[in-house]
């Protein structure tokens, strides 16, 4: 079931980019919790596209269809289901995408495993259209983890070869993110902005980076081995198109240093065990230990560009050139930054759902 995710709750999203609507269903959230439907919507607002310059000049409003499990904007202990019509498709755009596959794309690969018979408009059920449903289940489970103290933030700290510095490791400051376009610092807004309007004048497109943290966290949430935090939260964040690398903490730098620099050393402040450093990403044999939890998300450029590529026909079996139509991001990271927060949202309520620890011994 590779549209459903979660332990203890369970996510399934469905739906294709051009169908009549995107949607998904929440089945294990407790009855009782308050939903916030002006905040869920802003939060909806932030992923939509026809933002900017930087993104896809398709127009939709993005605005959830409740069917299920909400009454009186409380939680009723059904699953939750809920819908996106979409209203501004050009599915005549992808004709030629299922003879002609774009390259960088699942075009062949859904080709191969189903045989034809996939929805090829707008990239069907490989689309990142599909975010749209991921972002109301975590926009909702954003909601439920503020009311416990639990935040959860993310930026953009590289966009092609222009970087940023992330947030502090110690206490990461939520509240500077930018809400127009997601970066720490006006700065970098106006230097990736710059870096995208670049590509997107030459026809092409660019990647880059988004840095999350999640705050608030009790030390000991998580399982050894397989059911560590850092394999629940990159399973879903995987699930986002067009991610290939997901780090914890400093991530690969952890391979250039010793083990005496390496290691956070463990202090008390204010009666609290905390670290004075955090590079493990507030995580220690796949449990929090307290801190913030920080990890990193890279995202390869949208497939889609205008420039000539080279590709195949595959009902000729020969090599050909294919130029792509439609409307597409010419950097998708501005609006995947609320579909990173989302999925961490998701993977930390799923986790809490479950919780257990062991009494402490006495003796």
């Amino acid at each position: 079931m590779s549209s459903t995710y979660g332990e203890n709750l369970k996510l399934c999203i469905f739906g294709q980019s051009h169908g009549a609507a995107i949607g998904m269903t929440l089945d294990g959230i407790p009855a009782g919790l308050a939903v916030d439907f002006d905040a869920l919507q802003a939060f909806l607002d932030r992923r939509s596209p026809g933002q900017g310059d930087w993104s896809t000049p398709r127009k939709e409003s993005d605005q959830p269809e409740f069917l299920a499990g909400i009454v009186d904007g409380y939680t009723c202990g059904a699953p939750i289901a809920a819908v996106i019509r979409n209203t501004n498709t050009r599915s005549g755009d992808y004709e030629e995408l299922k003879d002609r596959p774009r390259p960088g794309h699942a075009d062949f690969t859904a080709q191969m495993k189903y045989g034809g018979f996939q929805d090829a408009a707008g990239g069907g059920h490989f689309s990142g259209r599909l975010t749209a449903p991921l972002c109301i289940a975590g926009g909702l489970c954003k909601g439920w983890l503020e009311a416990l103290g639990i935040r959860i933030g993310a930026h953009i700290i590289r966009i092609g070869s222009e970087a940023a510095g992330g947030f502090d490791p110690l206490q990461p400051q939520l509240d500077q993110v930018g809400q127009f376009f997601p970066t720490l610092n006006a700065d970098a807004a106006e230097r990736f902005q710059a870096a995208i309007a670049a590509a997107k004048a030459q026809g092409d497109s660019v990647g880059g980076m988004i840095q999350c943290a999640i705050t608030g966290l009790p030390a000991g949430l998580g399982e050894p081995m397989f059911g560590g935090v850092e394999s629940r939260i990159a399973q879903i964040v995987y699930g986002i198109p067009a991610v290939k690398s997901v780090a914890f903490g400093i991530g690969e730098q952890v391979a250039t240093l010793n083990g005496s620099t390496c290691n956070d050393a463990f202090a008390i402040e204010n009666g609290k065990i905390v670290t004075e450093t955090n590079r493990c990403g507030g995580i220690l044999g796949g449990i929090t230990n307290g801190m913030p939890v920080l990890f990193t998300a890279a995202f390869k450029p949208t497939p889609s560009i205008s420039k000539p590529q080279k590709t195949v026909s595959l009902s000729q079996m020969e090599e050909t050139q294919l130029q792509v139509k439609g409307r597409h991001d010419p950097c998708i990271v501005p609006r995947a930054v609320p579909v990173v927060e989302a999925a961490a949202a998701i993977a930390v309520m799923d986790m809490l759902l479950g919780n257990t620890q062991t009494p402490r011994r006495k003796d």
